[in-house]
């Protein structure tokens, strides 16, 4: 059966994006300092650009939200084996809007900044895996 064009451009549409934000860490990592806040709120939109991606490939509606956990617990309808890294990826959440304005009482440091990318790359690429080629930025 061919490939929907319309399913795969809105797929490859979000995947691009999550790139996108994969791209903006790793340049906001060159920084001097390294521009940490950022870097883990685009982490964050990674992973959720990513699974919102894979959820529009197998026709599976979802809410606007940038709760991972909620995300994730759809993905494994269709990709169970997503199970624990997704759960990995849950603490990502926060960063959607930890950090974000004014007042916050604290900063992620190098490590943590370091380990949220590490992290969110993962998942993107073991999600990527799991999707035909014709949807991959």
């Amino acid at each position: 059966m061919p490939l929907d064009p319309a399913k795969i451009a809105e797929t490859k549409a979000w995947l691009v994006k999550a790139a996108t934000d994969l791209r903006a860490a790793e340049h906001e990592r060159t920084a001097i300092p390294p521009i940490n806040t950022d870097i883990v709120f685009h982490a964050q939109q990674l992973v959720e650009k990513a699974i919102k991606g894979f959820l529009v490939w197998h026709d599976h509606p979802f809410r606007k939200t940038h709760n991972l956990v909620e995300l994730g617990q759809h993905c494994l309808r269709y990709a169970p084996d997503l199970e624990e890294i997704l759960r990995e990826a849950g603490p990502l959440t926060e960063y959607a809007w930890r950090f974000r304005y004014p007042g916050d009482p604290d900063e992620p440091d190098n490590c943590e900044a370091d380990e949220a990318l590490s992290l969110a790359r993962r998942v993107f690429f073991t999600i990527l895996q799991t999707l035909p080629l014709e949807v991959r930025p």
